[in-house]
């Protein structure tokens, strides 16, 4: 077997398209790629030829099965005397601004008696990340080993890590040339880099927030559409359970933007004071992972739960629990609640009157300009600086009137980041359309 000839197969020749390729294959490749055996160059033709003409379901789930195998795996079954039960549940998001879903989500599903083995990433551009808002506070551990990963999955129900050096290496690298080959944007690829670093956790079944619009990866619905029907099927051939939601992002979700701001409006959230559509997708994606935990038979019974569990005191309870699990204090978070703000603190008022949009890319690139973000791996972000929204999208304001409180990492990014702030509002005589949160469901 040679890897040009399976280059030549995929890519076709003249009016032939490319044809599928088997499982033996796509081994074929990753094993040569991860062992140095297969170049860069060779990998480059390949993922180009995959960009051109896709993939099947099937041969994506061979490609992410492959992937996720080329490192450590967590296997979380056959572990009942340990505490495990499963079937275990996870969520993930495609990324957006504000978009802090995760972290009042956990807790809550968690007290439906659902365990949740949550490995989450760093923000990178626009987009914010899990860690980073987990690592504001402080002492919080995001790098468990495997074996306290599943210590904690058992006595609280979840756990919440990043992905080790040595999870998914296949996916490490052919990302990285992915970035540099102009093939970032190929659902299949896209589709296996996802599912192999979420597979590689030990989930049975995957709940997925697939977002489109400005602050959105994919920024058109039928292409958020056609991700997330990748990403459920391709699921589905791997033996998982799987749905996905396809949510708007033009505008920041929720109140605040920024790694503490986030914390304590997931504090919010869980004491019952969340703002409404951030309630509303964390139940809407709630009561679907407690359909995959076996503890609702209905989206509409379970969203009910996801509800009690709040209003009960037991969600926030088990946030709480998981902070001291990982090394946090409950206490002292609790006690910043409201008071934790940096210095560097400007007031933004509205520049004319009229019917206000926020874009919401243009919100998190200024971000990174605050020092929320990071425009590389290697950037560090600050955790205190942020916003705090006053008005939301559609909202009618007044000239002068305060719309954001912005908080930047120093004096300098203060100037520069609120200007950049300024620049993604806009104001109208006409109130902007209202669009769905929650588009649909792919199953």
């Amino acid at each position: 077997m040679r890897a040009a000839d399976i280059i030549v197969k995929k890519r076709g020749t003249g009016s032939v398209k490319g044809a599928e390729l088997t499982r033996e294959e796509i081994e074929f490749l990753v094993d040569g790629y991860v062992n140095g055996q297969i170049p860069d160059y060779q990998m480059s033709a390949f993922m180009m030829a995959v960009y051109f003409n896709g993939m099947t379901f099937e041969e994506t789930g061979c490609l992410t099965d492959k992937m996720l195998h080329s490192g450590d795996v967590i296997d979380l079954h056959g572990k009942e005397s340990k505490g495990l039960v499963g079937p275990f549940v996870d969520k993930h998001s495609t990324g957006g601004v504000g978009d802090k879903i995760s972290l009042p989500l956990a807790p809550i599903v968690a007290a439906l008696g659902v365990q949740i083995p949550m490995m989450s990433g760093r923000g990178l551009g626009h987009t914010g990340g899990t860690l980073d808002k987990l690592e504001s506070i402080q002492g919080y551990n995001v790098n468990l080993s495997a074996e306290e990963f599943e210590r904690l999955i058992a006595k609280t129900g979840f756990a919440m890590t990043g992905q080790t050096q040595k999870i998914a290496p296949a996916d490490r690298k052919m990302y990285a040339l992915r970035d540099v080959t102009g093939t970032v944007e190929s659902i299949p690829l896209i589709t296996s880099s996802i599912l192999s670093k979420k597979a590689a956790e030990g989930s049975d079944a995957l709940v997925f927030d697939v977002k489109y619009g400005l602050g959105a990866f994919m920024k058109s619905e039928e292409d958020a559409e056609r991700l997330a029907t990748f990403l459920v099927k391709t699921s589905q051939a791997m033996g998982k359970e799987a749905c996905a939601l396809l949510t708007n992002m033009d505008s920041p979700l929720g109140n605040k933007v920024g790694n503490y701001l986030e914390i304590e409006e997931t504090l919010e959230c869980l004491q019952g004071k969340g703002p409404a559509d951030v309630m509303e997708l964390t139940y809407a994606l709630g009561a679907r992972m407690a359909l995959f935990g076996k503890k609702a038979k209905t989206v509409e019974e379970g969203i009910e739960l996801c509800k009690k569990a709040v209003e009960s005191g037991a969600a926030l309870k088990k946030f709480l629990e998981n902070i001291k699990d990982q090394g946090g204090d409950p206490d002292k978070l609790l006690q910043e609640q409201g008071k934790r703000r940096s210095k560097f603190h400007m007031e933004l008022k509205a520049e004319e009157s009229g019917y206000l949009s926020i874009d919401a890319y243009k919100i998190g690139i200024a971000c990174i300009n605050l020092g929320v973000g990071r425009n590389k791996t290697t950037d560090s972000v600050d955790a205190d600086s942020g916003l705090i929204f006053a008005k939301k999208q559609g909202d009618l304001v007044k000239k002068g009137e305060k719309i954001i409180d912005v908080y930047a990492k120093d004096a300098g990014a203060l100037v520069t980041g609120t200007a950049a702030v300024a620049k993604a509002l806009s104001y109208s005589d006409q109130k902007p359309a209202e669009k769905k949160l929650i588009l649909k469901e792919i199953k």
